[in-house]
């Protein structure tokens, strides 16, 4: 009868007993509460990735595209003619300005005032919209029907930012999956909770929150959740909360994430091979990831590790150096042995962890007291009302612990209110919709020119990119090409030897000596090409030599090789000088740019920069991010070399850099801290090394205080 009743009810039975009315109901609902309807609880309910559990307002983004008014009127001090309404400004809505024009003029009101000196009232009016006359935002609204137009997804998107949605709270998760609750929190906070507060939570469990009963369901997936948050905690990544965007991480963060995977995965008998893990990481949270992996290797492990670090070099068992030097002139085993004896041994490692090779310190002293930009009361993320002052033709090196808030003080504020200042526009970024962080107050922006930010950003995406032509160097050589007998005679002309244009290049790889071959399921791959051997140019253009070697020749030469080859091309050899300076004279000069790594190609863009800087007095500001990357103790002098040279010729240089070796010649430094995440955020010390160097709350004045110490002992 209760079988029936149930199929007979939908779900739901009464049973009358002595009276009483018992209610049974196979649906996920309150039976006082018969309006509210829970979903069916599984692990596609609480996932902003999946349809079944993400937030229905704002897709699981945690944030809802908005018009701006600050967008819109990106300039108070324009007025109405002038453009101060920037989407009416284009020349498509002629039509809307005329409009404008026309209820500024029934309002009495002027059109050629500044925008905000107009009545309040007005303003609203031309924004929000009134009476006979439609507002910019209804405007924009509009238009959004005709979005599945690229030029109008993309003209609307320089109005709209991000706002925290209203449904979710920024949680992402649809209200269904909230009102579950686990230890008093839904998955919303838990997800907000940083690592080192999420593992005392998640220990508390077993002992409070949960009944004995369910402590014993979920023993394996508490055990396997506190020994994964505790490996994040060990890393050095207490500070990182588990809705933090991947996007967001740096590169080092995003290593040290892979190898916590690694550690949490429990395995044995394995040979685990890293790529320079303390890339990213401070001096102090460098012993913390040596002392990880001296408990992968005690756990019946193997560890390799590529390395430049000299704190990791002489923590290991075993260490194998490679040499003499980079490129072609690489590839032999140097040394092999236990640290200790690698100091004794006349190699680039072991003259520079020995001390007779290194950063020298600077003879000269920079002026820090004249001309400077100041940014006061940064705030965004965990910096907090920051107060920072770049002097002027300086180097200036920003420090900190990993976390502390470097990148998002220089990238995200200082970066982006230069843009602002300097060419009265939003950012790129701020078009996107990204995090552009707020200040009190800018000052010293008019004494630059430009600001120039060298990221580790690709050059480029396809193997058509190489650095020769980066450089603007590939010009020079098809010259040459061109000017050969052969070539005149055939009426070759310089293009007929670029693999960019049709002419001479193979037109079946397009250029590229490479062609793609879809996969499926899988990422796409390169072969060479069939019909040109991945030379790239067809045979005829082979057939022009310069010195017995063709133009897909040159392209396999090194850097170095190719300056000794063009030895009589003054100009095409400045510019390839300027690759060998910042220490890439291993590198060949069609390389794919899909290989290189970040750090190269963040120091192609430096020497590019230098290309162009040459003999030419500056007024930038040059903002690089970690150039030390992938670096050996003997290319670091090199870097400082360079970056000093961009200083010398007028310019501002600003680094944010854990290595001591160039924090220590440094004019100027901003060390951020005391600690990382929420404990970071504030402005520890600034001033010279030396000054520093000195301050007691300062991770980084200990790790100073050595190098400038040792510096000096070795002289």
């Amino acid at each position: 009868s209760l079988g029936t009743c149930f199929v007979e009810g939908e779900g739901e039975a009464v049973v009358l007993v002595s009276g009483s009315r018992l209610l049974f109901t196979e649906r996920f609902r309150c039976p006082d509460h018969p309006d509210v309807r829970f979903k069916r609880p599984s692990p596609q309910l609480f996932s902003f990735n999946n349809p079944y559990g993400t937030c229905p307002t704002c897709t699981g983004f945690g944030a809802t595209l908005e018009y701006d008014d600050g967008l819109i009127i990106p300039d108070a001090d324009r007025s109405l003619a002038d453009g101060a309404v920037d989407p009416w400004s284009k020349p498509r809505y002629k039509k809307e300005r005329a409009k404008l024009d026309a209820f500024a003029k029934d309002r009495g009101v002027s059109s050629k005032k500044p925008w905000k000196e107009l009545p309040e009232e007005f303003r609203e009016d031309v924004l929000r919209g009134t009476k006979g006359f439609k507002g910019v935002v209804p405007f924009l609204v509009s238009r959004e029907r005709k979005k599945y137009k690229q030029y109008i997804r993309v003209f609307l998107r320089q109005y709209q930012t991000p706002r925290t949605c209203r449904e979710c709270g920024g949680g992402r998760i649809r209200r269904e999956a909230r009102w579950v609750r686990v230890g008093g929190r839904d998955i919303a906070q838990v997800s907000a909770l940083p690592m080192e507060e999420l593992a005392p939570w998640i220990a508390a469990l077993a002992g409070e929150a949960l009944s004995d009963m369910e402590s014993r369901i979920a023993e394996t997936i508490l055990r396997e959740l506190r020994a994964r948050v505790g490996f994040l905690v060990e890393v050095g990544l207490g500070y990182l909360t588990l809705d933090r965007q991947t996007r967001t991480l740096s590169g080092g963060e995003a290593q040290r994430i892979n190898l916590a995977n690694s550690l949490g995965s429990s395995l044995v008998d394995t040979l685990y091979v890293l790529d320079e893990p303390t890339v990213g990481l401070h001096p102090r949270d460098t012993g913390a990831l040596l002392g990880l992996l001296r408990k992968l290797s005690a756990a019946g492990n193997t560890v390799v590790v590529v390395e430049h670090d000299p704190q990791a070099i002489r923590t290991a068992d075993h260490v194998l150096e490679l040499g003499p030097a980079s490129g072609d002139q690489g590839g032999q085993v140097m040394y092999e042995g236990p640290p200790d004896g690698i100091e004794d041994q006349d190699t680039a490692t072991g003259r520079y962890l020995s001390g007779r090779s290194g950063v020298p310190l600077p003879d000269r002293k920079r002026d820090t007291r004249g001309r400077s930009i100041t940014l006061r009361g940064a705030r965004l993320h965990n910096v907090r009302d920051a107060d920072i002052e770049i002097p002027l033709g300086t180097l200036t090196v920003v420090t900190g612990v990993s976390g502390s808030g470097k990148s998002t003080l220089v990238h995200d504020i200082l970066y982006h209110a230069l843009e602002r200042a300097l060419s009265g526009e939003t950012s790129a970024k701020e078009h996107l919709g990204e995090a552009v962080g707020a200040y009190d107050a800018l000052e010293g922006a008019s004494a630059i020119d430009e600001v120039v930010l060298v990221d580790q950003s690709p050059i480029g995406r396809t193997p058509r990119s190489n650095p020769v032509t980066y450089v603007k160097a590939w010009d020079h050589i098809r010259k040459i090409f061109a000017d050969q007998q052969i070539a005149q005679e055939r009426g070759y002309e310089p293009g007929h030897f670029s693999f960019n244009t049709a002419g001479g290049r193979c037109e079946e790889c397009k250029g590229a000596g490479y062609v793609e071959i879809e996969m499926i399921f899988m990422a796409d791959v390169y072969v060479p090409c069939d019909a040109c051997g991945g030379k790239r140019y067809g045979r005829e253009i082979l057939d022009v030599k310069v010195k017995g070697k063709t133009i897909a020749d040159v392209l396999e030469l090194t850097i170095d090789e190719a300056i000794r080859f063009f030895i009589r091309e003054r100009r095409l050899g400045k510019a390839l000088w300027h690759l060998q300076q910042v220490g890439l004279g291993y590198l060949r000069l069609g390389q794919p740019a899909p290989t290189l790594s970040g750090g190269e190609a963040q120091r192609l863009k430096i020497a590019r920069e230098l290309s162009g800087a040459a003999g030419k007095q500056g007024r930038k500001l040059y903002i690089l991010d970690e150039p030390t990357t992938g670096l050996s103790g003997e290319d670091v002098g090199k870097l400082v070399g360079v970056l000093e040279r961009l200083v010398d010729a007028g310019n501002t240089v600003l680094v944010i850099e854990h290595d001591m070796e160039v924090a220590k010649v440094a004019d100027w430094i901003i060390d951020m801290g005391p600690g990382a995440g929420r404990h970071g955020g504030e402005v520890v010390a600034m001033g010279p090394p030396a000054t520093v160097a000195g301050v007691p709350g300062s991770a980084t004045a200990r790790y100073l205080a050595e190098a400038l110490e040792a510096t000096v002992e070795k002289v």
